[in-house]
């Protein structure tokens, strides 16, 4: 291969693979901000691939190409449910927020699985119309750059930076954003001021939801083509990652996911570059997850977190 068709092969499985983190770190993101710590995103990809999947399989004859983009939505949704159960758990009653996380992280799988048996007497069911590969018009004709970055893509990788900077927008730049990272910060302040702080927590968590249904929904539209038992495998914590790294901020997260997507597929490009191809594969397969852990013990006594993230607030205090 050619040095430019090597970097085209790298960038579209990197942006490829990255797709997934960015939306479900961006979920993340609104999470924390408000205040609440939601490790269920791994259990809200896993029923937001489910549900997207079974969406593909079943509708896919009625709503033709238009399916994968529907299937994006109907994870989503289903992704708002599961953290309905997040936000009622942990803004309502008060519950711990690793405890309530970690238990959407055991009931999903187990709850796709039953449900699959139930639906179809199987454990696993496959999409029937996916995303293809496109080339960006206009700009997949720009010399070498086009060829490097917009040709032979999946469109839905650009749809997800372009969120990524539509939510540092919303964050960071409207009247919704400052009281959402208000009530993450200092909730008593906040509640002074009139803003209701529950709402705005379980606002951050459905949005939370909502994204992290989409990232495991394009998971299965994109790369995977089905849903089985262990089809998200550490997603949504390599997600929960690439928040941190990038110091809970979307473009941070967007960023920090585009790194981790590269380290997902350095065993698919590995025979394509030389200094790669004498290294294990094994080696190159867990790269992403040691490189998570890394991260972790490396940044996250660095970053800092929102102040009253993970705390639960009680107005009368």
């Amino acid at each position: 291969m050619t040095l430019i068709n090597t970097l085209a092969l790298i960038v579209s499985m990197t942006l490829l693979y990255s797709t997934p983190l960015i939306f479900t770190s961006l979920g993340g993101t609104f999470s924390e901000r408000s205040g609440v710590v939601n490790v269920g995103l791994e259990g809200i990809m896993v029923m937001g691939a489910f549900a997207s999947v079974v969406f593909n399989a079943e509708f896919s004859a009625t709503f033709g190409n238009w399916t994968p983009w529907l299937s994006l939505l109907a994870g989503g949704l289903v992704g708002v449910l599961f953290s309905l159960l997040h936000a009622v758990a942990t803004v309502t009653l008060r519950a711990d927020h690793i405890i309530s996380g970690t238990v959407i992280n055991l009931m999903a799988p187990a709850l796709s699985v039953f449900l699959l048996q139930l639906m179809y007497g199987q454990g696993a069911v496959n999409n029937v119309n996916s995303f293809g590969l496109q080339n960006v018009p206009l700009l997949a004709d720009i010399p070498v750059i086009g060829e490097i970055f917009f040709q032979r893509i999946r469109i839905l990788a650009y749809v997800a930076i372009v969120i990524a900077v539509l939510c540092w927008f919303i964050i960071f730049k409207t009247r919704f954003g400052l009281r959402l990272r208000s009530v993450g910060e200092h909730p008593q302040a906040a509640d002074t001021l009139g803003i209701n702080v529950y709402a705005m927590r379980y606002y951050g968590v459905l949005i939370s939801g909502l994204l992290g249904g989409i990232g495991g929904a394009s998971f299965t539209q994109t790369i995977s083509g089905q849903f089985r038992l262990g089809t998200i495998a550490g997603q949504g914590f390599m997600a929960m990652a690439a928040m941190i790294f990038g110091k809970w901020s979307p473009l941070g997260a967007m960023g920090a996911s585009l790194f981790f997507g590269l380290a997902q597929i350095l065993p698919i490009v590995s025979n394509n570059i030389p200094f790669l191809s004498h290294i294990p594969d094994v080696l190159l397969q867990i790269a992403p997850y040691v490189l998570t852990i890394v991260v972790l013990v490396a940044f996250f006594g660095k970053a800092v977190a929102p102040k009253a993230d993970g705390i639960n607030y009680i107005k009368s205090k």
